[in-house]
């Protein structure tokens, strides 16, 4: 079984994923083992790579974005078979009986795992995961197409709803990548007003014709006063610029894991009931709620597709900002 291991994070430049083979996977109690078919490339694959995001062990298989078919199925196990097709997101474990898990916040559990972070990813020709935490795919969608959904769009429908935009309403999406591609085609769904703000003329372009009203840079205002934000840029500059342009009561929601300083701002700018919200991973529900949703609408993935062994390669790309949708690894 081939996989890309994270030794010791370093700049792509030095190439620091290693091309390396192991034995086949075994499912642990309460495990399937998927073979992998694609497993999306996401800029947290990148921070993590070059350091930017502290690693939890070393080495790790990085990849939180993988589809494939289920090949084995460990003891306990009984809501997956074999070959059955799965997908394995970021979130994969919580502790289940904490007050966050209880309630409906297990993405806020202090013991939560994560594929890629805290266990071996899907940047690998196998994956192994806990069963109940599998994502089931819905068959609209191919293995490439789906792959992108599986962060990106999971998360930024969270951040949808933290931002508490409501169908009809005037929303701003801050920055333009693989994330917000997916989330435009959301809320366009829901009939809102689309205001994009990103620094490249292509992305501007690229929004326009996914129906958003306005663009402009991260320094323009739009020109309405907007009902929430999702910033998908990892700038803390850029959630200041979205809280300029927010109406009172409103909510920018971070759709970050990792954000360089938010620069000093004056009350002014939050006085009025505005918000500051970070949007924490997702849970189980999200998932299955958003690939419903992405099934009926339907959502259109832009896949730039890459070998296995080019995950540098791709790594590379998404940090010179060269992939025009969602770089895709994969296994054959």
């Amino acid at each position: 079984m081939r996989r890309q291991l994270l030794k010791t994070p370093a700049a792509l430049s030095g190439r620091p994923l290693d091309f390396v083979r192991r034995e086949p996977l075994e499912p642990a109690a309460g495990q399937i083992v998927i073979d992998v078919a694609a497993c999306g490339v996401c800029r947290t694959d990148l921070q993590l790579v070059e350091g930017d995001l502290a690693a939890r062990i070393l080495p790790i298989v990085p990849g939180h974005q993988a589809v494939g078919r289920v090949s084995r199925v460990g003891e306990g196990v009984t809501d997956w078979s074999v070959g059955e097709r799965a997908g394995v997101a970021w979130l994969a474990g919580a502790c289940g009986s904490c007050t966050y898990c209880r309630s409906g916040f297990e993405n806020l559990c202090a013991d939560a795992v994560f594929a890629g972070w805290d266990i071996d990813g899907g940047y690998a020709e196998q994956v192994a995961v806990r069963a109940d935490f599998a994502v089931r795919v819905p068959p609209a969608f191919s293995d490439v197409d789906a792959a992108p959904l599986l962060c990106g769009g999971i998360i930024g429908y969270r951040a949808l709803k933290v931002s508490g935009v409501r169908p009809g309403g005037r929303l701003g999406l801050y920055g333009f990548g693989a994330s917000a591609l997916l989330a435009i085609q959301v809320a366009t769904h829901w009939g809102c007003d689309i205001f994009v703000a990103t620094r490249s003329p292509v992305e501007q372009e690229r929004a326009i014709e996914l129906g958003a009203a306005w663009t402009g840079s991260y320094h323009d205002r739009p020109p309405v006063a907007l009902d929430a934000a999702v910033t998908f840029a990892p700038a803390g500059y850029v959630v200041v610029e979205a809280l300029k342009s927010v109406a009172r009561g409103g909510i920018v929601a971070i759709n970050a894991i990792h954000l360089d300083r938010i620069p000093e701002f004056g009350y002014d700018l939050l006085w009025g009931e505005r918000q500051i919200r970070s949007v924490a991973n997702f849970t189980r529900r999200d998932a299955a709620e958003f690939l419903r949703l992405a099934a009926e609408i339907p959502i259109r993935t832009v896949p730039d597709v890459y070998p296995l062994a080019d995950a540098n390669l791709a790594l590379l790309r998404l940090k010179e900002g060269l992939v025009a949708g969602a770089a895709v690894l994969v296994t054959e």
